[in-house]
């Protein structure tokens, strides 16, 4: 067997295994069940001060809502990991300080939903969006990056998860060729962000060998993506040699081996395509030895209990 391939599971044999990897749910539901509200910052601005108080507080309170749901999500559906979205807290960062006035007066609030993951035994990471650069030519750019990641870093104190790779803020490396500078600055970084951070290896600016040089010269974990390796070196299949040598070099990066986490996503309409499919078809044989998988298809749930289904078939 060379790939995971749903179309074929009649046929396909595999050696036992007694403990399956933690598939991760990303944000939100393909239902209505777990869904989070917004604001834009234009809208945002053209508020008055009272105004802004009072929509964030409804907003806010609405999305903590919503995050125990999630935590309730995840418990009925056997889910131990979850990835919150980078937006659950907007405009908290910016100078009028409302958002982050509110979010410390709901402390005890956070704080019972990070005790309740903790009780029901679910992992909480965080993924920052795109705008985080820690590599960028412009001081401006890295300030902001930082800036945000310790806007999470924050929201993640609150919430009463641990500062350590479990409760994990996962980013790319950036611009291209930056690799000192990037060490660099997360050399730099206060404590609270780096015993959180962790890199991800993508298609375009850092291979996985590239990202791991990064990760042991910086002392962060690596988080393996399977699909953004055999795209960034044109492979035919998530069973050629690098794969494995990488998902395991990877995992010597992990203080903790059993924290070790990686992402599985497929491509839309080939192998190859960035594009992530609504299901998972083909899997790396040696991902049954990864403690924790975030599945990163479009169908959320769905593609989680179809590759559950597969994996409880062929106990």
């Amino acid at each position: 067997m060379t790939t995971i391939e749903f179309q074929n599971l009649a046929n396909q044999q595999r050696s036992p295994q007694t403990i399956l990897p933690n598939l991760g749910l990303v944000c939100i539901t393909i239902s209505q069940k777990v869904r989070f509200k917004t604001i834009t910052r234009t809208r945002y601005l053209k508020l008055s001060l009272k105004e802004r108080e009072s929509i964030l507080r409804e907003l806010y309170q609405h999305n903590l809502q919503r995050l125990h749901d999630a935590l309730t999500f995840c418990e009925q559906n056997e889910i131990r990991l979850y990835r919150m979205t980078s937006n659950l807290f907007p405009m908290n960062d910016l100078e009028d300080k409302i958002g982050e006035n509110l979010l410390e007066e709901m402390a005890d609030e956070l704080g019972k939903i990070g005790q309740r993951a903790v009780a029901l035994g679910i992992r909480m990471v965080l993924h920052p969006d795109q705008f985080v650069v820690l590599s960028s030519d412009s001081p401006e750019i890295i300030q902001t990056s930082i800036n945000i990641l310790a806007r999470h870093a924050r929201d993640l104190d609150l919430l009463g998860l641990p500062r350590s790779p479990w409760s994990l803020m996962n980013i790319h490396g950036g611009k291209s060729q930056r690799a000192e500078k990037l060490i660099q600055v997360i050399s730099e970084l206060p404590e609270a962000i780096k015993s959180r951070l962790t890199l991800e290896n993508d298609e375009y600016a850092y291979s996985a060998s590239e990202i791991l040089a990064v990760c042991q010269a910086a002392k962060i974990p690596l988080v393996f993506d399977a699909h953004h390796h055999i795209c960034h070196e044109n492979l035919d299949s998530y069973n050629e040699p690098s794969v494995a040598t990488m998902l395991e070099a990877a995992r010597e990066t992990w203080t903790n081996p059993d924290w070790q986490l990686v992402h599985i996503s497929n491509g839309e309409t080939a192998f190859k395509d960035r594009k992530h499919s609504d299901f998972i078809h083909a899997m790396p044989d040696i991902y049954y030895q990864v403690p924790w998988i975030e599945v990163e298809a479009k169908r959320k749930e769905e593609a989680i209990a179809h590759l559950r289904s597969w994996w409880l078939v062929g106990q």
